[in-house]
């Protein structure tokens, strides 16, 4: 039998793991500055198996525009470069036979605006989560107080502390989605 303290941590986890995601997904988009996230999830065909790069290769970034990746194995070079053009992240990677060098290029006006536009789509996805996890948790509670499991009491106070877990979950998306668009138009 669930209790309404259950549902209200069911309920925070799947909430916070959202916002968890959603700062990931905001590592792997592009800005003008160089960052090992940019490639450090990208898939590498290395002998057959899908490995991430972060586990191939050594990232550094010793320059604001320009991402370093040396492979520990310099016969991955190939396979590294293929994978990075594949990505199709808006840059050429060049190899120098050691390491690949990854020059970032400034951003247009228009890349940026697009650029805003998917950060703006991710986070929107991210909220609907959010309140999906919400209707969720408000349906149980309801259904248990229907079920005579909880007094109505029990329940007007899950359902409040559902909706500050939503309004604080939303905030911190909007903090990071602001965070985001600054980073973006920064030029």
């Amino acid at each position: 039998m669930e209790s309404v303290d259950d549902i209200l941590l069911e309920s925070e986890d799947k909430m916070s793991k959202s916002v968890e995601f959603l700062h990931q997904e905001f590592n792997g988009l592009r800005t003008g500055k160089a960052s090992p996230s940019l490639v450090e999830n990208i898939t590498v065909d290395y002998y057959g198996a899908q490995t991430r790069l972060k586990e191939l290769a050594g990232i550094a970034t010793p320059e604001p525009r320009l991402i370093v990746i040396n492979p520990y194995d310099p016969s991955a070079l190939p396979a590294i470069e293929k994978a990075i053009l594949a990505a199709n992240l808006g840059v050429t990677p060049m190899n120098d036979g050691r390491v690949i060098r990854v020059p970032i290029p400034e951003l247009s006006e228009e890349r940026r605006k697009e650029l805003l536009k998917v950060a703006k789509r991710m986070a929107e996805d991210q909220r609907v989560a959010i309140r999906n996890v919400r209707r969720e948790a408000n349906d149980t509670i309801k259904n248990l107080q229907k079920n005579s499991t909880i007094s109505e009491d029990e329940r007007d106070g899950g359902l409040e502390e559902i909706q500050k877990y939503t309004d604080d979950y939303i905030k911190q998306i909007d903090d990071m989605l602001d965070a985001k668009e600054k980073d973006v138009m920064e030029v």
